[in-house]
């Protein structure tokens, strides 16, 4: 009977062993060398499971026939390779720039064989391109030239620097990467090149340039134009646009490219115009800022920036950029949205399966798996969708086919893996939106932050309710209105209205002096002039209105609708708030006194301590109203909002600038001279204090290091 249960038991034991190994075999490869992240609209970071695991490195042991004895095979490396490409049969191709070759592994990355064209050598060879027909296109840039092969490998043509008018003398043609598209055009990115891809036809000649960045214009830009003579312009080093650093196309065509040196847009889908179709796409774009890719996990005290160097698009539009400079790997929707992001310790000293050392290409196959050619370790690396990678990308690809309903089963199983993924609470959003259940989607759209489905979301509730209490709503504006008349008749009649304009006034010296702000509001020089001869002003009268003031700018910051207001969604800092409210009064304050008192004003330090907490009643009566209105409005009625906001602080500007006029006794364009240079005194104010903060901050660092270093010894 022992025997028999202890035989039970070794069979139960066996089994579970089993089944760990065999069945879940995700538990045993879940472990993976670096950190995938996600960053949400709003810049936060959220930590997710892998989308990719590691699964070999392939070209390690290459060896090839020994030139001085044909039957031994020598280790051939490769050295210090610049590209990869994979075909419609998953084929693997790697551009061998060190040693001037092109090696050919199969998918599982077996060596096939070595091209290095001996009727005509590469050298240092740096893109590839295989076409559906086999024919294989390297950019040869050592010789300034493309090369086509036919699939053995045999020389067919090569494309060297075209002749015609329209190409810049100056022009280098350096080639280093290209595609070619299903007419037989090469799209050739060529080395600097900022005039964008050279588009060759297939017999060579040049058709134009493709998809060329546009150069940033700044504030500095306009200024030197403005002020600049044409010998001091010419003098100027040019500003050019960024060049295109590497292009790729996916399986309909369109073309990819990824540039350097740019700040904005450095991912770019073009059209057969040229134009990105990116641009302003994503769930969070917003139309007056432009996107920017390349992502960071943390602040970077080196102040390193991305370098985009490669991409590749898979089979659902997904596209997968790496960053040769902070070793990252940064994968986008086909709408530009971030899905994931990647990275590890770039300071490791051993070679570990997943971490790239130095990122140099990337490529995918027809099974989605990604391929990235490590530049240092002088091999391929290739990576694998894990569960909840696979999860991710199959509901992200149906909701960018707008089947919102077949994805939300599986958006719902991504937001049980991870609450805080904020895709999967966006396509649950775009799910309940699409069925109706508004409400719902309101909520989502909430969660994850994003204001374009929120507003349309709160657009179809709030017609839904204007449609249920439409009568009641209707009943009760004709009742306001026949109450009012009823009594505008009543006070006619009865003489209230007299009575009350006759009544007699508090003598009170508080509330006459808080009802100066209103005057001023009417009569803006007359009242401010009140301030400073008629004793209408005092400091417990301004105190209350400024700190109305400050209540109410708190309220408009903290309370504004998530629609315009955006950051609200996160943590509104009220002492923060305040303080900058406080700072900005402050410095206008000073600044303005002390400008006046150089340009000869009448006005004394408390008129304009006054004035300038008068000036902001406007806030006081405009922003409560225009916090509350903000919450009933959606996009659609955006312009509205934004003209009240922006007329509310035009409004103060205005009364700042009467003020001015009125205590100093000025002119209009003294005021005009006196405001301008109070502004600029305010920013001078600033930067000195800036400085000094700085500067303190190293001086207290200095002395306690001096500290430490007496007491040490």
């Amino acid at each position: 009977m022992r025997s028999y249960l202890i035989k039970q038991l070794l069979l139960i034991l066996l089994a579970a062993i089993i089944s760990t190994v065999f069945i879940r075999p995700a538990e045993i490869l879940a472990y993976t060398p670096y950190n995938t992240n996600y960053k949400d609209g709003y810049d936060q970071l959220v930590w997710t499971q892998s989308a990719y695991n590691p699964v070999a490195a392939l070209g390690r042991e290459i060896y090839i026939p020994d030139p001085k004895k044909p039957d031994q095979l020598i280790f051939s490396p490769l050295k210090q390779a610049q590209d990869l490409f994979i075909d419609d049969k998953d084929q693997i191709y790697i551009a061998d720039t060190g040693n001037n070759r092109i090696v050919h592994l199969d998918e599982k990355g077996n060596l096939v064989r070595i091209l290095d064209v001996k009727e005509s050598p590469l050298n240092k060879p740096q893109g590839l391109f295989i076409d559906p027909k086999g024919t294989i296109y390297v950019a040869d840039t050592g010789n300034k030239r493309v090369v086509s092969l036919d699939k053995d490998g045999k020389l067919i043509r090569e494309f060297k620097r075209p002749e015609s008018k329209f190409l810049p003398a100056s022009f280098k043609f350096d080639p280093v990467k290209l595609v070619v598209d299903k007419r037989g055009f090469l799209y050739i990115a060529a080395l600097g090149g900022y005039q964008g891809l050279v588009q060759l036809d297939p017999t060579g000649n040049f058709q134009g340039f493709f998809g060329a960045n546009t150069t940033s214009f700044s504030l500095i830009d306009m200024f030197k134009r403005l002020v600049y003579t044409r010998e001091m312009y010419v003098r100027e080093i040019s500003k050019l646009p960024g060049s295109i650093a590497s292009v790729t196309a996916d399986q309909d065509g369109v073309i990819y490219t990824v540039s350097k040196d740019v700040e904005y847009g450095q991912i770019k889908k073009l059209n057969i115009a040229g134009l990105d179709q990116l641009e302003s796409k994503g769930d969070f774009a917003k139309s007056d800022k432009k996107t920017s890719y390349g992502e960071m996990a943390f602040f970077d005290f080196q102040n390193r920036v991305p370098l985009l160097s490669d991409l590749t698009v898979d089979l659902d539009g997904n596209i997968t950029v790496i960053d040769s400079k902070l070793k990252v790997v940064n994968q986008y929707d086909s709408s530009g949205n971030l899905l994931f992001f990647w990275w590890g310790d770039d300071n490791a000293v051993t070679t570990k399966l997943g971490l790239v050392k130095t990122p140099t290409a990337i490529t995918t196959n027809s099974k989605n798996e990604l391929f990235i050619l490590d530049g240092e370790n002088n091999f391929v690396q290739s990576f694998r969708l894990s569960e909840f990678g696979a999860l991710v990308h199959k509901a992200n690809h149906l909701t960018q086919e707008g089947k919102y309903e077949e994805s939300e089963a599986l958006w719902a199983e991504v937001n049980r893996l991870n609450a805080y993924y904020t895709p999967a609470i966006l396509g649950l959003a775009k799910a309940a939106y699409k069925k109706g259940d508004y409400t719902r989607a309101q909520q989502l759209f909430y969660e994850a932050g994003q204001a374009q489905g929120y507003s349309d979301a709160f657009w179809q509730n709030r017609l839904v309710w204007f449609q249920k209490n439409f009568g009641v709503l209707m009943n009760v504006i004709i009742a306001v209105f026949i109450v009012l008349f009823i009594l505008e008749k009543w006070s006619k009649r009865s003489g209230w209205r007299q009575k009350w304009r006759q009544r007699k006034r508090s003598e009170s010296l508080l509330v006459q002096q808080l009802g100066q702000a209103f005057y001023i509001l009417k009569h803006p020089i007359d009242g401010f002039g009140g301030l400073r001869y008629e004793n209408k002003a005092g400091a417990w009268s301004s105190l209350i209105i400024w700190i109305l003031a400050l209540a109410s700018y708190c309220i408009m910051q903290a309370g504004i609708s998530f629609i315009f207001n955006p950051a609200v969604i996160l943590e509104v800092n009220l002492l923060t708030i305040a303080v900058q409210f406080l700072a900005i009064w402050l410095a206008w304050v000073i600044s303005n006194y002390l400008i006046s008192s150089i340009l000869r004003g009448e006005g004394r330090f408390r008129d304009v301590v006054y004035g300038s907490t008068y000036a902001l009643f406007p806030l006081v009566l405009v922003g409560l109203p225009l916090t509350i209105l903000s919450n009933v409005m959606t996009l659609n009625e955006s312009s509205i909002y934004y003209f009240l906001y922006f007329g509310l602080f035009v409004w103060i500007g205005l009364l700042l600038f009467w003020k001015v006029q009125s205590l100093q006794n000025y002119s209009i364009g003294e005021t005009s001279v006196s405001v301008v240079l109070s502004l600029i005194t305010m920013t001078v104010l600033g930067v000195l204090i800036f400085i000094t903060v700085g500067l303190t901050k190293e001086l207290t660092d200095f002395g306690y290091s001096v500290f430490q270093e007496v007491t040490i010894r």
